[in-house]
């Protein structure tokens, strides 16, 4: 093969790899724009960085998808429309109770009672599908996608596990992550579009 043609397609390969995953977080390839199954409009990657715990342990990659980036808290919690939060596992073992008792802690950190009490039993739905899974092991990937008109659809390893209804349940989900009281600071200050952990192509 002529030296100008191989260079050529190298050229081509390294730009389609380039369009097709825009950042790289501890080794994990974050795609730089999605469609969630079933259509709808295109995402585009927020932003992305590690959880930890203990402030060493590397958990999780967690990603951030919006129809328009934001940088504001605010703004990406009152925006009604499609979203996407993935959770790339890290650690070679998370238990759904370490899941569930995370959750829990942080939900209750960021939201009155009176928000907790609205979606109690939507809380109660989601513990119970998690303590089936029992545990998610190094390399799963974990999707929650907010579906307009339709809830939130959860995913482990590509298979569907439960769909919540309900635009307020995701929007007290992404407290989690992007909450006054977030479970890891630096990752919430990624996933609004800042640079920690995060690494463009």
């Amino acid at each position: 093969m002529p030296k100008k043609i191989f260079q050529l397609i190298l050229t081509v390969s390294t730009l389609l790899l380039s369009s097709a995953f825009a950042a790289e977080v501890e080794g994990v390839k974050l795609e730089d724009k999605i469609r969630l199954p079933g259509g709808g409009p295109e995402l585009v990657l927020n932003g992305a960085g590690v959880r930890h715990k203990f402030g060493f342990l590397k958990i999780y990659v967690g990603s951030l998808y919006l129809a328009q980036k934001k940088s504001e808290r605010e703004a990406v919690l009152g925006d009604p429309g499609p979203k996407r939060v993935g959770m790339n596992i890290l650690a070679n073992e998370v238990t759904s109770s370490e899941l569930i008792s995370s959750m829990n802690n942080a939900l209750a950190a960021n939201l009155v009672p009176h928000e907790l009490a609205l979606i109690e039993k939507r809380i109660r739905d989601l513990n119970n599908m998690m303590s089936s899974i029992k545990t998610i092991g190094k390399g799963s990937v974990v999707y929650l996608d907010y579906i307009p008109g339709t809830g939130t659809r959860i995913t482990v390893n590509g298979e569907e596990k439960i769909i919540i209804p309900g635009e307020d349940f995701f929007r007290a989900m992404l407290h989690i992550w992007i909450g006054k009281k977030p479970v890891d600071g630096r990752l919430r200050d990624a996933m609004l579009g800042g640079s920690s952990g995060f690494r463009l192509f």
